[in-house]
């Protein structure tokens, strides 16, 4: 029996080492595995039109206010608060009486000047007959060549007197200085205004067309100025740049365009921005103004534009931007970029990456720098361009970053 379990435990012994051979083969033998895949851009240099989503507010194209222009008592308000007025309509009416009466003062005095001017030009004309017969002193004709004269300024006097009641009168009534809407009165039938006073009767606003004042930071305004005078970008419009316009209260746009009327020289102190104003027409009073809105700016043309996806954008650790590019070789390169905002989801690249390049875009996790991969080359409209981080036209020169969460996804290790 001893032998029969001696044997059996040699068995066992060799079963367990033959095992653990076995075990440490399996361990030793390398595993075979494939290169990843990766989804890739092939770049290729496109026309595009250059955006800026700018915000702004709604500012009145004019305003007038309305003010008397004489003394005098009201005694009409001849328009509805709130409602369209047209240039030149009466909007209140001042009692006329005194004015009318001066008026008519002023009427009886130029009819006195002219019939004394009457009677003293024929006695000159007299005068001069004789004179040239020596029936008058040389006197006589000088007196009667003065009061003529005298007549004629006395005359001249009268009828600007005329002219100037005529105008009083005439500012009895009260009128819109421009077209537009009216504001709520400040003074009613009964009282008494007087001529240029600080207080306001009311005000007319005119929002058809309407003014848009826009803000876009100054790094940017230069750095187009610099790419213009490159020539590496072409105006879009050689007169003004159409505007269209998002409200941001409810999201919807504007149905119709605006263009861009100046852009402003100086530079704020406070935000570090210029100033641009655009005019939207305005004719069923939709826009009001102060209100918040959104422009989006066409600024300019690039006709050789290399367009990546934000997703095929990260950032290393010092916060740049770069790309993760396969190189002929298939194997990955980290290159450093510049880019700017190209529209939705997109980047425009200035500098770090040229036509041909092959931009990973899919599969960013297994692109490390020096890796091989497989490409797979999509199609650019069917990348995965989704991004936390809205394009809104602010990147400056060197790209405005994305989403905390884009930046995480797409960070090379």
């Amino acid at each position: 029996m001893s032998n029969v379990r001696a044997v059996r435990l040699v068995g066992l012994a060799v079963a367990v080492g033959v095992a653990l051979a076995a075990c440490q083969k399996a361990n030793k033998a390398p595993t075979q595995r494939g290169a990843p895949e990766v989804g890739v851009i092939v770049l290729q240099p496109q026309r595009i039109e250059l955006t800026a989503l700018l915000p702004g507010r709604t500012v009145a194209f004019r305003i007038a206010q309305v003010r008397p222009r004489v003394n005098g008592i009201i005694v009409k308000r001849l328009f509805t608060e709130g409602a369209n007025v047209t240039a030149g309509q009466p909007l209140y009416e001042l009692d006329p009486a005194p004015y009318k009466a001066a008026y008519d003062l002023a009427q009886a005095a130029v009819t006195k000047a002219d019939a004394n001017a009457l009677t003293v030009g024929m006695k000159y004309e007299r005068y001069q007959k004789l004179a040239a017969r020596g029936d008058v002193s040389l006197q006589d004709k000088d007196d009667v060549t003065a009061s003529m004269k005298q007549s004629q300024a006395d005359q001249a006097t009268a009828r600007a007197n005329l002219e100037s009641a005529r105008i009083n009168l005439d500012y009895t009534k009260v009128r819109a200085p421009i077209s537009g809407r009216t504001a709520t009165s400040a003074f009613t039938e009964g009282a008494l205004v007087t001529a240029n006073q600080v207080d306001v009767l009311t005000t007319v606003t005119q929002t058809d067309p309407i003014n848009v004042d826009l803000v876009q930071p100054s790094a940017d305004v230069l750095r187009l100025r610099q790419q213009f005078a490159d020539g590496k970008l072409k105006r879009a419009d050689a007169g003004s740049a159409l505007v269209r316009l998002q409200l941001v209260d409810d999201g919807s746009q504007y149905p119709m365009e605006g263009k861009l009327q100046f852009q402003g020289i100086t530079v704020s102190d406070t935000t570090g921005a210029i100033t641009l104003r655009a005019v939207f027409p305005n004719p069923e009073g939709r826009l009001l103004p102060g209100m918040y809105v959104r422009a989006v700016l066409t600024q300019g043309i690039d006709e050789q534009a290399l367009v990546v996806p934000q997703a095929a954008i990260g950032r290393d650790i010092r916060g740049a931007a770069v790309a993760m590019v396969v190189g002929p070789d298939n194997k990955v390169e980290q290159h450093d970029v510049t880019v700017a905002a190209a529209g939705p989801n997109q980047w425009r690249v200035l500098s770090g990456l040229k036509a041909g390049d092959r931009v990973v875009v899919q599969g960013l996790q297994a692109a490390r720098a020096g890796s091989e991969v497989k490409p797979t080359v999509i199609d650019a409209s069917g990348a995965d361009t989704t991004s936390e981080a809205a394009a809104t036209g602010g990147a400056g020169a060197t790209g405005a970053p994305a989403a905390a969460s884009a930046r995480k996804r797409n960070r090379p290790s």
